[in-house]
């Protein structure tokens, strides 16, 4: 029995794969689907067989495979650890613009915003005056623990 698979049975092969990587949370699927569009693109083109349209759809999706996994997937990957975000800002350093006094806690400005905000209050067992460099020992909730920069 000779199996003929048209240009248009891959194209709807493709975007039934793709789609179903909604539902199946592995991303690898959209692989296999979009080989299957790329033959079913060349297929349109040229008139193959069936075996050389598999064996494109194979050589086609394990390069997406590749593609994503080795070159795209690396260079997406946050560099700052952006899962532990507050670990991250321990060691930064920022400049006292106002001190702290009885009860309230003083404020810290930084050159970059940590955690977003670019100003912070915080406690610090030492004493310290305006324009002192702080670096973050910890975070307790909105308010950082600081140190004194040797």
């Amino acid at each position: 029995m000779v199996m003929e698979m048209l240009y248009w049975h891959w194209l709807v092969l493709g975007l039934l794969l793709i789609v179903a990587e909604i539902f199946v949370p592995s991303f690898t699927i959209l692989w296999f689907g979009l080989g299957a569009l790329v033959v079913g693109v060349l297929a349109l083109m040229v008139k193959m067989s069936f075996s050389v349209q598999v064996l494109l759809w194979t050589i086609s999706s394990v390069l997406f495979t590749v593609l994503w996994f080795k070159l795209l997937k690396p260079k997406m990957e946050d560099r700052n650890n952006s899962g532990l975000a507050r670990e991250s800002a321990i060691g930064e350093a920022g400049q006292v613009i106002k001190l702290p006094a009885g009860q309230t806690n003083g404020k810290l400005r930084f050159t970059t915003p940590i955690l977003g905000e670019d100003e912070w209050e915080f406690n610090c067992d030492t004493e310290v005056a305006l324009g002192d460099r702080l670096h973050i020992k910890e975070i307790s909730g909105n308010v950082l623990v600081v140190a004194k920069l040797i």
